[in-house]
């Protein structure tokens, strides 16, 4: 399967000693000729929203987006009628878009954190450097099959992408996380 807009980047067993992408899943945001653009999605942070911004009372959690960026906050949601200027990424699933909306949502607690997620940073690919990483079996390609990947335990989204693939990714998949453990 080849990487899209609204497809998963999931990260293959072999690249266990890259500490930015170690068992991450990666919602491509943005896929072109010359660059790719995307969140991992299993990497909370240890800081809420108002951690980052004390003029927003919000503690939904924020994720490491990817090692691009880092100083900047990114959001994910499933609620365009309510941001305007949100970019459609695929499957109800929207980027970005106009952040005096949000704060006011997020303010007036309007929201709840089914329907978006924060990122600190984002994950981003050069033309052709996201090809030649899936060539050196880097990441594999997946359908966004969740309901609502927003929701979604994070701590088990890479397992159950690996089950799903399943032959030898099904062994992969019940690893433990320290492989000194064995």
């Amino acid at each position: 399967m080849k990487p899209n807009k609204g497809k998963l980047l999931i990260a293959e067993p072999s690249i266990l000693n890259d500490s930015s992408f170690n068992r991450s899943i990666i919602l491509l945001t943005e896929h072109t000729n010359n660059n790719s653009v995307g969140f991992i999605l299993n990497r909370p942070l240890n800081y809420t929203v108002n951690d980052l911004l004390p003029e927003i009372k919000c503690s939904f959690p924020v994720y490491q987006g990817g090692p691009v960026e880092q100083d900047n906050l990114y959001f994910v949601h499933r609620i365009p009628e309510l941001i305007p200027e949100s970019i459609e990424v695929a499957n109800g699933i929207f980027w970005g878009g106009n952040f005096a909306s949000l704060k006011t949502l997020l303010n007036q607690d309007e929201l709840n954190s089914s329907e978006i997620r924060f990122f600190l940073g984002y994950s981003g690919w050069e033309k052709k450097q996201l090809e030649d990483e899936m060539n050196q079996n880097s990441w594999f390609v997946s359908d966004n099959d969740f309901d609502n990947i927003l929701s979604m335990e994070e701590e088990s989204l890479w397992k159950n992408k690996l089950l799903q693939k399943g032959g030898d990714y099904k062994l992969w998949a019940n690893a433990p996380n320290d492989y000194n453990l064995n």
